[in-house]
């Protein structure tokens, strides 16, 4: 069967697929984008059923479409997905659902891509990896497989009631891990959250969003993470109308809060020493941000309400003042591991990734020509990973894809030319 020909072809058909898509569209560049499952997949089927988006709808979107909902609320995960379907019909999107992508190797002896699929040979000159920053869920081998605790990563977890009946230890106060022991808590169910680093912005202050002050601030065009900081997560909330995470109020409303999770010994869980020192960093990044914005208010003269409420913590939990050294395993019925993900670029049989298969890259674009990752968590900047921001780093993508295809029908018209 001879191979099927396209100019560009997209991998992913989620929220960077479908903005690249529309960028090649308006840069008149033909284009194929495949998706393994459906648009929007990861959101259908790897979410939890109460999971709203982070920011809210007047933020997180695309800046050609809005959400049908209240600008200051927070889609819920099925409107997100209707969201996704609708803007792939808004710009035309050439998807191909239901195909999966297994090998991308160069070409032999000229420029361009062979791209093996579950439907057969695809040549490519341009080839854009879209598949996010969601690729292969992360378990520590920490607890054994052996061990009788049902054990699950955030992106399988729906609902309390999946659960055995129980307490529940939930490991990653990541937004993730935030909120499926919030949502556990409010169910009734016995929780302990294991905390690592995190930075803990308010969810609104002065009456603006978080997003808003981390946009005035300049902090969503912040080029590389601080030293240090390269695994420390964000902790922010959209549930129940959009909520600061404040760790002291989860305890006071009966949570046990301990440090990371260490290692495992005759069924007892070791954690990690400094749990007081994280707390008290994540409430330094809290204040910090307050500081920042209330001097860009009035450095900029702004008329917004004062919130002193907003500065007053509650007092350290007793669980922190003196902390949890060891887990007895064997009173808890189930784990919860909101501990991220890997990327899994298995496909690209290209020389492109780091030793701990990081792709190298400048803001997408790779020592390959042609070959383009988008999507990735501060692939140009810290909004980078955000539906609003993979819309300006797609775009940026399409203008190199753009002015490759000028060099080449340069020379095809040279070459025209020479043999006239």
């Amino acid at each position: 069967m001879a191979a099927e020909t396209v100019d560009t072809l997209v991998v992913g058909a989620g929220q960077a697929g479908l903005a690249m898509s529309e960028h090649l569209s308006l840069a008149r560049v033909p284009h194929l984008v495949l998706e393994r499952h459906r648009i929007a997949e990861r959101w259908r089927s790897e979410r939890w059923d109460s999971l709203v988006a982070n920011g809210p709808a007047w933020h997180d979107r695309f800046p050609t479409r809005a959400f049908e909902t209240e600008p200051d609320g927070f889609p819920a995960r099925d409107s997100v997905v209707g969201y996704m379907e609708a803007y792939a019909r808004q710009i035309s999107a050439p998807v191909r659902c239901g195909v999966s992508v297994e090998r991308v190797t160069a070409q032999p002896s000229r420029p361009g891509f062979r791209v093996e699929t579950s439907e057969g040979l695809i040549e490519a000159r341009s080839v854009v990896a879209a598949t996010g920053p969601f690729q292969r869920p992360v378990v520590p081998p920490i607890v054994p497989d052996g061990s009788p605790i049902v054990q699950l990563h955030s992106s399988a977890y729906r609902n309390p009631e999946s659960l055995p009946p129980g307490a529940v230890l939930v490991v990653g106060a990541g937004s993730s891990g935030a909120q499926i022991a919030d949502e556990l808590l409010r169910a009734g169910r016995e929780v302990t959250l294991s905390i690592g680093p995190h930075e803990r912005p308010p969810r609104r202050y002065r009456g603006r969003d978080y997003c808003w002050w981390l946009g005035v601030l300049g902090k969503w065009d912040l080029a590389a993470k601080s030293p240090g900081t390269e695994h420390v997560t964000i902790s922010v909330s959209g549930a129940h109308g959009g909520e600061t995470v404040d760790f002291r109020r989860f305890a006071a409303r009966g949570m046990t809060l301990v440090g990371m999770a260490d290692r495992v010994e005759d069924s007892v869980l070791h954690i990690r020493p400094g749990l007081a020192e994280t707390i008290a960093e994540g409430d330094r990044y809290y204040m910090d941000l307050l500081d920042e914005a209330d001097a860009f208010a009035a450095a900029e003269g702004l008329s917004l309400p004062e919130d002193p409420e907003a500065r007053r913590l509650l007092p350290m939990p007793e669980c922190v003042a003196a902390p949890i050294d060891a887990l007895d395993l064997g009173a808890f019925t189930s784990i919860v591991w909101a501990t991220g993900y890997a990327f899994d670029f298995s496909w690209v049989e290209l020389d492109l990734f780091a030793p701990d298969g990081r792709p190298r890259h400048h803001r997408g674009v790779t020592a390959a020509p042609g070959f383009y990752f988008l999507g990735l968590p501060w692939l140009s900047r810290r909004g980078s990973s955000f539906i609003w921001g993979v819309w300006h780093d797609a775009r940026h993508l399409a203008d190199q894809i753009s002015i490759q295809r000028a060099y080449f029908d340069h020379h095809a018209a040279r070459l025209v030319q020479e043999g006239a």
